[in-house]
């Protein structure tokens, strides 16, 4: 649905993206996930056809933003980070001025505007001015907008950004209920609004892609020296010494006990290995093995870990 090709912009001097490639299958959620001022707007900006590349192009749907860009216009849905409102109107007189602007009209105004409506939310406050909304409504209203013709993408900027932990969960079961039909891509800093959403990451930073995947995915590529859980019923000190004592197991660290048995995190080299030289301590000691277990990385460490890898 969406292939970005060696996509670069330049403001004077400035490069804010630097030959980015990715593609977005159809009905796929992927987050753009990358630090403030990474390049993610202006990416967004280039897809929307708002900016003219410098140099590569993206094709939307097979139609190409630099040679169509009307086209690529209408099948587009776009909420920016900050909501395109006009503030003296009302929000059912927007919503309906949006509409007509996109080329509808009759039962099928009435029927997307009914749909919108009851999808965002935005019910109690439909003969309220814009200008008196609070930021939570301005951002629901940007997104009715957005969605208004039914786009086959929709493309949202910081969607979550102003609101509050209810409109949060409200916001990200309505970007789920939208992949059922539509392609969309969505940006934001914030780990956990990537991962509770996102099936794909596509993560930028200084303008360029360090990573691009699934997220078991990128977990599996960037796990970085693999542990284990190890808890076994038996002294604390007896069995962090035998631990240590173990040629498959480079680090030790105590962090708490699992009922009564001590817990400890072991970094290893290899999970195989280790797991094969903790069962085999447990049974000469005779003590219970009450937990043994891989630690799956965070999106936090994998993060982070991409992050010193491209620093260097």
């Amino acid at each position: 649905m969406i292939e970005v090709t060696n996509l670069s912009m330049s403001y004077g001097p400035v490069l804010a993206l630097d030959a980015v490639s990715f593609e977005a299958k159809e009905r796929e959620i992927v987050g753009l996930l990358g630090p403030n001022g990474a390049g993610k707007t202006t990416l967004m900006r280039v897809l929307t056809t708002f900016f003219y590349p410098t140099k590569g192009t993206a094709r939307i749907n097979g139609i190409d933003i630099t040679q169509d860009p009307l086209s690529v216009r209408k099948i587009i849905g776009y909420l920016p980070e900050t909501p395109p409102l006009y503030m003296d109107m009302r929000v059912d007189e927007f919503i309906d001025f949006v509409g007509t602007s996109r080329g509808l009209g009759g039962r099928k105004l009435k029927e997307r505007i009914d749909w919108v409506v009851e999808a965002t939310k935005i019910g109690d406050v439909w003969k309220h001015m814009v200008n008196e909304l609070s930021l939570g409504f301005r951002q629901r209203v940007g997104l009715a907008q957005a969605l208004i013709h039914d786009p086959k993408v929709v493309i949202l900027d910081e969607p979550t950004s102003g609101l509050d932990p209810m409109q949060i969960i409200l916001m990200r079961k309505l970007i789920k209920d939208l992949a059922a039909e539509k392609t969309i891509i969505f940006s934001t800093h914030i780990l956990q609004e990537a991962s509770s959403v996102a099936e794909r990451l596509v993560i930028i930073d200084r303008g360029k892609i360090i990573a691009n995947g699934l997220i078991p995915e990128l977990k599996k590529e960037n796990t970085g020296v693999p542990s284990l859980f190890v808890s076994l019923e038996a002294q604390k000190e007896d069995v962090e010494k035998a631990l240590n004592a173990l040629s498959t197991i480079k680090g030790v660290n105590y962090i708490g006990n699992l009922n009564s048995a001590p817990r400890f995190l072991c970094s290893i080299l290899s999970v195989n290995e280790a797991l094969k030289s903790v069962n085999t301590l447990a049974k000469e000691k005779g003590w219970v093995l009450a937990e043994v277990s891989v630690k799956e990385p965070s999106l936090e460490e994998v993060f982070l870990g991409l992050f010193k890898r491209t620093e260097k």
